[in-house]
């Protein structure tokens, strides 16, 4: 019998999945009861289920499947390459034609002039390559003593011990002795959370800068190399910082020779309305890492773009030592490089950046009801990203106990509708392909509306009164 052809057994596959899978950012106790929600196929924004279930995917899988999960093009950019050379490398002067073209593709798209790019295989190899080329262009330039990393609170930059450190999430610090020494915590731009009632955009942004004055001063501005942030915040709640925070920050930073270092896992290729999300929020990195929408999410593949005042010393120093001396295994993996390139001929062709801002256009119309509703404090974005935070209170922004699950509820409310969305806690986020119209935006609203209001109907305030 053809073992290809014949129908999975999907007992055996969530069986083989609960005893020897070990998932990311899954509880994992929970997981032996629950067991898994398998994915077999993908229709344009939708996928299908083991059992036929049909979804449309309001969050392009984990913020990357942009041009949704049957895009033609890619898939057949993908078989013509590994019928032509399915790996090479780029250690020692090698390289292969694709993930050269790629780099220049990149670049000419990037907001730096005359950038020179580095390729990885996923968006935490990128923020640390980030940091080691800012270690090693202070070391360059004679001041090898800068090492500290400025980060904020509810950031997230990967997981590896140096994206998890640099990440503003306890849970991804709790378990592993982590954050690493040399990470100094900023406040996370948060209007809602951390402003003061009544307090402007100015004020607020005002606290914030001070804040990184005071930081700088009692840690020695010769001790820090560079300060990492997302422009708008992902995982940790679709944050978008009040207006002029970015250049008062880098004009505090520029100040004291301390690099920025712009997270665009998300927000790269054209998720804030721009190509990057410095150009939508008004500052210029040093270094800018991407992933994600790359490849659209149909291959492991990032990239940090380096500004040509960074490269620079770089390139000094490995003249001296004899070598650049990192780098992975797979970086610039041709099969990945293929997928990117033809990701980003899509993105040209469809005009991206116009056809994102009217995109996001649709989508924030399709929530702004939600903001009355007596579940939701906030619905905010910027671009093509959405987030809907839920509070037990609307008036005090009092936020539910965690332990309720309130974010959780709405999520599989969601989901048993057909729509999926992400919950990170109480904070509901929305991401979705570039390839949706204007009916399916209008009818993700409707549907996540549906879902507030059947977990409403099971009194989700009352845990609190009965604790008051």
């Amino acid at each position: 019998m053809n073992r290809q052809a014949a129908s999975p057994d999907w007992t055996s596959v969530a069986r083989a999945d609960v005893e020897h899978h070990l998932h990311s950012q899954t509880n994992l106790l929970a997981h032996r009861v629950r067991g898994p929600l398998v994915m077999v196929r993908g229709d344009g924004p939708y996928v299908i289920d083991e059992q036929g279930r049909r979804y449309l995917d309001a969050m392009s899988g984990l913020w990357c499947a942009s041009l949704g999960f049957s895009e033609s093009r890619l898939v057949g950019a993908a078989q013509r390459q590994l019928a032509r050379l399915p790996y090479y490398h780029t250690f020692n002067h090698r390289t292969s034609d694709i993930a050269s073209l790629l780099a220049a593709d990149v670049a000419a798209l990037s907001p730096m002039a005359d950038a020179r790019v580095f390729f990885a295989s996923s968006g935490s190899e990128a923020n640390d390559s980030m940091v080691k080329l800012a270690w090693q262009y202070h070391r360059a330039r004679g001041e090898p003593q800068r090492r500290k990393i400025l980060a904020r609170d509810r950031a997230f930059h990967g997981s590896t011990v140096m994206g998890a450190s640099l990440s503003g999430l306890p849970n991804m610090h709790a378990h592993f002795g982590l954050p690493i020494e040399g990470i100094v915590r900023l406040q996370c731009p948060y209007p809602y959370r951390m402003g003061q009632p009544g307090q402007t955009d100015a004020a607020h942004v005002a606290c914030l800068v001070a804040e990184l004055e005071d930081t700088i001063e009692r840690e020695g501005a010769h001790t820090i190399a560079a300060f990492i942030a997302e422009p708008i915040i992902g995982a940790g709640g679709v944050i978008v910082p009040p207006e002029g925070y970015f250049p008062a920050m880098q004009a505090v930073l520029r100040r004291h020779g301390i690099l920025v270092l712009s997270d665009e896992i998300i927000c790269g290729f054209g998720r804030t309305g721009q190509w990057f999300g410095c150009k939508a929020f008004g500052f210029q990195p040093d270094l800018l890492s991407a992933a994600k929408g790359l490849s659209a999410g149909y291959a492991p593949i990032s990239c940090v773009i380096v500004a040509p005042q960074v490269y620079a010393p770089l390139e000094g120093l490995s003249g001296r030592t004899g070598g650049f001396g990192h780098g992975f295994t797979y970086s610039g993996h041709p099969l990945a490089a293929a997928v990117a390139r033809e990701a980003l001929a899509i993105y040209r062709d469809m005009e991206l950046p116009t056809h994102a801002r009217g995109l996001a256009a649709l989508l924030h119309q399709s929530l702004a009801g939600l903001q009355a509703h007596p579940l939701v404090g906030e619905v905010r974005g910027r671009g093509y990203l959405a987030g809907v935070e839920l509070v037990a209170d609307r008036a005090t922004r009092r936020p539910f106990d965690p332990a309720a699950g309130i974010g959780a509820q709405v999520e599989l409310a969601a989901r048993q509708r057909g729509l999926i969305v992400r919950n990170m806690g109480d904070v509901i986020a929305l991401s979705p392909p570039y390839i949706l119209d204007e009916g399916q935006l209008r009818w993700i609203g409707a549907t996540l509306r549906e879902a507030l209001d059947d977990v409403a109907a099971r009194d989700p305030w009352a845990a609190q009164r009965s604790a008051a």
